[in-house]
């Protein structure tokens, strides 16, 4: 086998792209931090159905992916997991989570992710709201500062400094400067911790 035949991707089949699509919506739903039946009232599918789509129970369909599209506002083909045709270059699609901007830097559903987030200047704004969700975080700030409450701790993070911590714990995370704040972020499951090397 030449090294041309070896690096020849594996040719997906209809039911592998099929099988995915459910832990790619779960994935999905758990980075828009959004609920089963707040995706039920938005889309008007109902929460046993949403439910049984994630896990791979029931079938996708048009019927239901294209009002989950439209929720969460991305194209059909980022539902599917369709393969990109003609150009190979990887173009990274920029999602509007309320103020803040997120480019994905990873296209995988599972194990850690990657995304860069830009908080713009004193967002989110209003009272901060700790919140709480499944999984472990590592933030690095690059540029800006980065405010974190952290259960009972206030943290004021600069550019060079990282974070890591169990979502578990009630945090809040913003920017309270006048300038747009640029952060890498990983997001990654419960109990997978960062492995440093010096």
């Amino acid at each position: 086998m030449t090294d041309r035949q070896e690096a020849r991707p594996t040719t997906r089949t209809t039911a592998d792209v099929v099988d995915a699509v459910g832990p790619r919506l779960r994935a999905l739903r758990q980075r828009r931090d959004v609920t089963l039946a707040a995706l039920a009232v938005e889309t008007g599918i109902s929460v046993s159905t949403l439910s049984r789509l994630e896990s791979g129970q029931r079938k996708p369909t048009l019927e239901l992916l294209l009002p989950l599209a439209r929720a969460y506002q991305v194209p059909l083909d980022d539902l599917v997991g369709a393969p990109r045709t003609g150009d190979p270059r990887v173009h990274l699609q920029p999602e509007r989570h309320g103020d803040r901007v997120v480019v994905p830097l990873t296209r995988r559903t599972g194990g850690v992710r990657s995304f860069k987030q830009l908080f713009p200047a004193h967002s989110p704004g209003g009272e901060p709201d700790l919140r709480t969700h499944e999984g472990w975080e590592w933030l690095y700030v690059l540029s800006g500062r980065l405010r974190l409450l952290l259960g009972e701790r206030d943290l004021d993070l600069g550019p060079g400094e990282v974070v890591e911590f169990d979502t578990h714990t009630p945090h809040w995370i913003g920017n309270v400067t006048d300038q747009v704040t640029e952060v890498l972020c990983l997001y990654g499951p419960q109990g997978e911790r960062a492995h440093v090397r010096t």
